[in-house]
């Protein structure tokens, strides 16, 4: 592809990208297509010489397209969002056509010191105090298993990474039983265990972890000769949006000399709005906060924002440098591979400053308030609607549902039904064991008639359920 061709081809790709979000909504937001439908129209061996770029292009809207969830759609109320406002669309064209490797300071000066810059704006934005610096991470998995690296390291007096497990004591990490599951896989990739992870039960309207039953099971791990190492708290569970008592949680982990982490991978873009903040009250004596902008507030994916009181227990846990990725002559700086577990980086922090330039704090708080009072006013209707019954009320823009006294079955065929029509798409979970369905709020686009087609739906097919 010569020069001429790459701009063609570049206008055009930009092109298909601006019909598609036009067009979202004459779209089911789910494909209607057979398992391994995909894959059998595509050849079973590579091509052996060059295909035109038309046939290719071709290829990609009549193969692959059709077999995409639409993720941008505005009636996607299924997990959490994963939104690409188009201005952060419009970075990543930029990215992707620099093609840099972020990985140290030197590798992409501009890169590694918009990023400090970016991280200093959304730390600012969602009110956390200037003690906190940030680095961006894929995603909040990673920022979770860095945190628990961390955790390791400083329970072992920092040898793990030397003289691995074995020689040392049994480590524990505790979390609620609302914790998204990247935490237990960040407890088995560690090295301490599933059978270390202790789930504290949680309680009350707001799904918190215990306090006093986490105190408890710390000083009763300490008693059986156990070496605590990090507590894990949660604002905004995936599940049904539990949140701990942050104040409580951290309390009782400082006791213990324990290292904190907060998950806060959706719920924490609404912190940008000063009055969902008492969600997180007292997240300010954590050591370490995740949330992903890549959810909620816009930025396409991957970008997470992961924010440490001490940098420096992060960079102990994890650097390494070789002569081949040291910075001469350049005192000062941040190299931000040395933040994270993978070495290469992609130049995330491109989009967030688009993005927050283009939309301002004002114009996402907008977004996040609608999402969550159009949220509410559905949760009331059907609430006030015969045959459907809340089983968890909002948190933020995120409630829990079910046929009225409906079993896991009546239950199931009730979201596979919704999400065969096509109109919007909603996922399952489970609460006190029995299976419901959730709604959440959250695409970039939606618009307060995308929640009364969700009402009409629900309520439509549910009578035909019923009937």
């Amino acid at each position: 592809m010569n020069t001429d061709d790459f701009a063609e081809w570049s206008a055009r790709a930009a092109q298909w990208g601006a019909e598609y979000r036009a067009t979202l909504r004459d779209h089911p937001v789910r494909p209607r297509l057979a398992p391994g439908q995909t894959y059998r129209a595509i050849p079973a061996h590579p091509p052996e010489t060059p295909e035109a770029m038309e046939q290719i292009f071709a290829d990609f809207e009549g193969i692959i397209a059709p077999g995409m969830t639409h993720w941008q759609h505005p009636r996607f109320f299924a997990y959490f969002p994963a939104n690409a406002a188009p201005v952060s669309v419009v970075a990543e064209y930029l990215v992707s056509a620099m093609a840099a490797q972020c990985m140290l300071w030197q590798t992409s000066p501009a890169a590694t010191e918009l990023e400090t810059r970016m991280m200093e704006w959304l730390r600012d934005a969602i009110g956390l105090p200037d003690t906190f610096e940030g680095v961006i991470q894929d995603s909040a998995s990673s920022a979770t298993l860095a945190a628990v690296l961390v955790m390791r390291e400083r329970a072992l007096g920092w040898t793990g990474n030397t003289a691995g497990l074995r020689a040392g004591p049994q480590l524990r990490i505790y979390c609620s039983d609302q914790v998204h599951t990247s935490v237990d896989r960040a407890i088995w990739i560690s090295g301490i265990g599933a059978d270390n992870l202790v789930k504290i039960p949680s309680t009350g309207p707001r799904h918190s972890m215990d306090a006093a039953a986490l105190d408890a099971a710390i000083r009763a791990d300490i008693a059986a000769g156990l070496k605590p190492a990090g507590v894990i708290g949660c604002t905004g569970g995936t599940s049904i949006g539990g949140c701990d008592d942050l104040t409580a949680v951290i309390r009782v982990a400082k006791a213990h000399d324990l290292y904190t982490h907060i998950d806060a991978a959706w719920a924490g873009s609404a912190m940008i709005c000063p009055e969902f903040r008492t969600l997180w009250a007292g997240v300010e004596g954590a050591d370490s906060v995740v949330f992903n902008p890549h959810k909620w507030l816009g930025a396409q994916f991957d970008c997470s924002a992961h924010f440490l009181r001490t940098p420096s227990d992060l960079v102990r846990t994890l650097a390494i440098q070789p002569e081949y990725l040291k910075t001469h002559g350049a005192d000062g700086i941040i190299n931000y591979s040395e933040w994270s577990v993978p070495l290469g980086r992609r130049f995330r922090a491109l989009k967030l400053w688009f993005l927050l330039r283009a939309h301002g704090l004002d114009g996402l708080r907008e977004m996040i308030r609608n999402h969550v009072r159009w949220s509410v006013a559905l949760c009331e209707k059907l609430r006030a609607t015969d045959g459907i019954e809340i089983v968890t009320e909002p948190m933020l823009s995120l409630f829990t549902f079910r046929p009225t006294g409906a079993d896991d079955a009546t239950t199931q065929a009730l979201i596979e039904a919704i999400n065969a029509d096509g109109r919007i798409y909603l996922t399952q979970t489970r609460v006190d064991g029995a299976l419901v369905i959730r709604f959440q709020a959250g695409a970039f686009d939606m618009q307060a008639e995308d929640a009364e087609v969700a009402y009409d739906v629900i309520c439509e097919l549910a009578r035909q359920q019923g009937a």
